[in-house]
């Protein structure tokens, strides 16, 4: 199984877009998780982006999915970009879908020199409950769902271990739906 995670682009008049297709979408996305196909994600706070973590079982599987998404066929999102990860710290459990924006965390991305020493630091820090899911892509950059809304406070857990390159590291919000 390849685990992807991808970024999204919403349309300048996602707002209006949305409201047609979110029922269908949600629908979707909530029956993809179940049968082991989304591990989660969300919209940023404005909207205009998003990120979904996908578990497809080969290449071409990902377009399928994405471009079947009710928002995509409805003109919410307009561009997307997959990156699949070559090492991933799986969720311990999957959190309740939350619809109305009160579950804010921080997605934190920085290159880690060394892979396979900074993966202990996640999951040290899945350990503690701090961590959803995250990983790294080829060459070392690291994508981690941190369930901090504190953007310092998620940068601080990882800086602190001192594997990622210094000035590398950095913050946004994120809406975690599921």
């Amino acid at each position: 199984m390849i685990v992807c995670r991808v970024a999204l682009t919403a349309a300048e008049d996602y707002r209006e877009r949305r409201g047609a297709h979110r029922a269908a979408h949600i629908e979707r996305i909530v029956e993809l998780r179940q049968r082991g196909f989304v591990i989660g994600g969300g919209p940023s706070p404005d909207g205009k982006t998003a990120d979904i973590v996908y578990r497809v079982p080969g290449p071409g599987v990902i377009n399928r999915i994405v471009e079947e998404d009710p928002y995509w066929a409805g003109g919410v999102w307009t561009a997307w970009q997959p990156r699949d990860f070559s090492q991933f710290i799986e969720p311990w459990e999957m959190p309740p879908v939350v619809l109305d924006g009160s579950r804010q965390v921080s997605i934190v991305e920085g290159d880690a020199p060394d892979a396979e020493m900074a993966s202990f630091a996640l999951i040290e820090a899945r350990g503690a409950g701090r961590l959803a899911f995250g990983g790294f892509f080829p060459g070392g950059a690291t994508w981690a769902l941190m369930r901090s809304p504190d953007a310092d406070a998620a940068l601080a857990e990882l800086e602190q271990s001192g594997l990622w390159k210094p000035g590398s590291l950095t913050a946004r919000p994120l809406l975690h739906v599921l």
